[in-house]
C-alpha cells in the first residue's frame, strides 16, 4: 500500500474520532475506527492488508462522515 493510502486512513481516523457520541452514527464510526487502526498498524509494520478491505474502510469512513455532517446540519 502507498503512503497516500496510509495518510488517507489517518485523516479519516482523526475526523471519525470527532463525531459526537450523541450522533446516530457514533457506534458504527467507533467500529470502523477500530478496523482502520488495525489496518494502519499492519501497513506501518509492512504487513499486507487486502486492497478491497482498505477500500471498504475508506468508503465507510467517508460515508459515516457524510452522515454525521447531515445530522449536524439538521
Amino acid at each position: 500500500m502507498s503512503q497516500d493510502t496510509i495518510r488517507t486512513l489517518q485523516f479519516l481516523l482523526s475526523r471519525l474520532e470527532r463525531i459526537s457520541a450523541d450522533s446516530s452514527v457514533a457506534y458504527r464510526a467507533s467500529g470502523v475506527r477500530g478496523s482502520m487502526l488495525r489496518a494502519v498498524e499492519k501497513l506501518e509494520k509492512g504487513r499486507p492488508v487486502p486492497g478491497p478491505e482498505v477500500r471498504r474502510l475508506i468508503e465507510s469512513g467517508y460515508h459515516l462522515l457524510e452522515k454525521a455532517a447531515e445530522e449536524k446540519i439538521r
